[in-house]
């Protein structure tokens, strides 16, 4: 009989520790305090991290976060967390450095702008747009927002990086000439007014090869028409009499005189069309 009743005590006592402890573990632990086993121990400060729990006896042993990791809150962490690398490659730089107790912040490259912006700095980033040939830039970018283009209209250019397009050159206004004309994506390109294009120069050399072929061609004809005759018109020195002699001589100086006068003629014609290109073209020619 005391057996059992030593046996009912036991129960009981164990029965009354599991509920102690149960209601032990139950209790939260404070603001500042972390839990760990059934003991609350005080967190580390921000930049710290735990070296040793707490005990019934001993307080948390903290160190602080080296080698690039931080830890920005009070905690009852045994390892820090690793700084934030603010990549090139996706558009960052450093705009505050990694403490102990706080993370890198990062920001934009010059020419980006944020994708994923956080409370003080950025994630992640995008170049700005560039704005094409017959565009401009309505709409500067910043580190927050891209480039807006839009397109030019009328008698405007832009080359895609000005803030508004621009007029056209008027190459009268100038007192030249156009040489080509503007586009949305171009300007007027004005030249001297006496300045000629390769072909302009070109066609008048043709001009002046087939001018001179053709008189020389008609000068030709006509010498030979001329040299060409009936055989009874012919004369020999042997057979000749004075009179025919005389008529002959006079035939031929009438002769020579329509050559001279064809000859005259058409130097005339050359030194007249050589005149009118040099006044159409504006070029020098030389006979």
């Amino acid at each position: 009989m005391a057996q059992f009743q030593s046996l009912i005590w036991i129960m009981n006592l164990a029965i009354i520790l599991t509920l102690l402890l149960n209601i032990q573990l139950s209790i939260a632990c404070g603001r500042a305090e972390y839990r760990t086993g059934v003991e609350c121990c005080p967190m580390c400060s921000p930049g710290n991290r735990v070296h040793k729990h707490c005990t019934e006896f001993t307080s948390t042993s903290c160190v602080p976060c080296t080698d690039s990791t931080f830890l920005d809150e009070p905690n009852g962490l045994t390892a820090c967390v690793p700084c934030t690398n603010c990549d090139p490659g996706f558009g960052l730089k450093v705009k505050q450095s990694c403490t102990p107790s706080s993370d890198t912040v990062c920001g934009t490259l010059e020419g980006f702008y944020c994708l994923d912006p956080t409370k003080d700095g950025c994630r992640a980033a995008q170049r700005h747009s560039s704005c094409k040939p017959g565009q401009y830039i309505s709409h500067t970018g910043t580190t927050s927002t891209d480039t807006v283009c839009s397109d030019c209209t009328g008698d405007t250019y832009s080359d895609g990086s000005f803030t508004s397009c621009q007029t056209h050159t008027q190459c009268d206004t100038l007192k030249l000439q156009q040489i080509k004309p503007g586009t949305h994506q171009s300007d007027s390109e004005c030249g001297p007014q006496t300045s000629l294009s390769m072909a302009v120069i070109i066609s008048a050399v043709v001009v002046v090869v087939v001018v001179l072929a053709v008189i020389s061609a008609v000068t030709a004809v006509a010498i030979r028409r001329k040299n060409k005759g009936p055989i009874s018109e012919r004369t020999f020195p042997e057979t000749q009499s004075r009179t025919e002699v005389s008529d002959t001589e006079g035939t031929s100086m009438l002769f020579v005189g329509t050559r001279t006068g064809k000859v005259a003629y058409n130097i005339r014609m050359v030194q007249y069309a050589c005149s009118w290109i040099s006044d159409r073209f504006l070029l020098k020619c030389v006979l």
